[in-house]
């Protein structure tokens, strides 16, 4: 029996012996042709933009407020009954355009009146210029009184009085009919009507519309004491050059010129008041808008610029990833300038000659080895 044990221990450590063999014996050995490991990870394509050198204008932006040039109320200059309205509330109107109609009978009947008295009158002086000119005949033959002759005379210059009166009264009289007539007077825009037809208007009484012009337009906006720095700078040589923003537009669709600067700065805000003005063609512009305003106060050369679509954001603040040696992903922070289009001017953390990663951002980290790629004209 106990040899029996022996022999079956004997088959177990050599069966476990044998096993271990066949294992050790389907490894791989190191540099053949399985599978390898710790290789270098594939490239990641990404396009890549170089560092570009320009001059670049300088901007100053600001929140800035829509205002009309001229805004009127529209009154009646003549009492009477508002007999028409030639326009319908908020119609954009040319300079002349006629508004409202007051009724003119009541005027045109002065005016015929004035016309007749200006007629007795005119008939009057006829006669006194005659009776004049028969007395001034009779006093050199000394058939007529040196006193008579100077009565004659004084008929005819009150005559002569009496019908430039007259003519004063006609004129009168003209301008009150004209103005049963409400014009615009300028070009611009109405409100919504005040005065319906019917009603009875007075002199200096309650306006029937009001008209505010639209093209141009005022941009008023606030620089502080630092900017007023700068832009009396620019002022000083020459002209400065405005944009007008909306809300919700990328580019700018009105220009114009800054025209403006207060000559008082407000102590509680350190602000002084500015404006522009700008053409407004399209009317797409009205009082009272909030606008974003943007002057050009001159321009930075051998200004260093990468493309905004590259810069991210960390907790340590803005970056770039640069190609960098071996082509690997580089961070690098940077400090942010003015923007040109869809560049950014990097004020530090970039050299020109650098190229800047603009493409599978989110795929890449530092140390990333990238295969860059030139973007084509399709933007791909």
């Amino acid at each position: 029996m106990l040899k029996l044990r022996f022999g079956l221990g004997a088959v177990v450590l050599v069966g476990s012996a044998v096993a271990v063999f066949i294992l050790v014996g389907q490894i791989p050995k190191q540099g053949s042709g399985a599978a390898p490991t710790g290789s270098a990870a594939a490239a990641m394509p990404a396009i890549v933009t170089p560092v570009v050198k320009r001059t670049i204008p300088i901007y100053l932006d600001y929140s800035a407020r829509t205002e009309s040039i001229k805004n009127v109320a529209l009154l009646a200059k003549v009492s009477g009954y508002v007999q028409a309205q030639h326009v319908p509330d908020g119609a954009d109107v040319r300079e002349g355009d006629l508004l409202y109609g007051i009724d003119p009978r009541d005027y045109q009947a002065a005016l015929d009146q004035a016309r007749a008295q200006a007629q007795r009158d005119a008939a009057a002086l006829e006669y006194a210029r005659a009776n004049l000119g028969r007395g001034a005949e009779l006093s050199k033959n000394g058939f007529l009184p040196k006193d008579a002759l100077d009565q004659r005379t004084s008929t005819a210059r009150q005559a002569e009085a009496a019908l430039a009166m007259d003519q004063a009264a006609i004129r009168f009289a003209e301008l009150n009919l004209r103005y049963t007539e409400i014009r615009a007077p300028f070009a611009g825009r109405t409100g919504r009507n005040q005065a319906s037809i019917g009603t009875l208007i007075s002199i200096a009484g309650a306006p029937v519309n009001t008209l505010v012009q639209l093209d141009p337009i005022y941009v008023t906006f606030n620089p502080s004491e630092t900017d007023l720095a700068v832009i009396e700078k620019a002022r000083a040589a020459g002209q400065i050059d405005a944009e007008v923003r909306l809300p919700g537009e990328a580019q700018a669709q009105h220009n114009g010129k800054l025209t403006f600067i207060d000559n008082v700065v407000d102590r509680a805000t350190g602000t002084i008041s500015a404006r522009v003005t700008i053409a407004n063609a399209d009317f797409a512009l009205l009082p009272g808008q909030y606008v974003r305003l943007r002057l050009n106060v001159g321009q930075r050369s051998d200004t260093l610029m990468v493309p905004q679509e590259a810069v991210g954001s960390s907790q340590l603040g803005k970056y770039v990833y640069v190609v960098g040696e071996g082509n690997k992903a580089e961070q690098r922070l940077v400090s942010l300038g003015p923007s040109d289009g869809g560049f950014v001017a990097a004020l530090t953390g970039v050299a020109e000659g650098d190229r800047i990663i603009t493409g599978n951002l989110q795929k890449i980290g530092p140390g990333a080895v990238i295969q860059p790629m030139a973007k084509t004209a399709s933007g791909s």
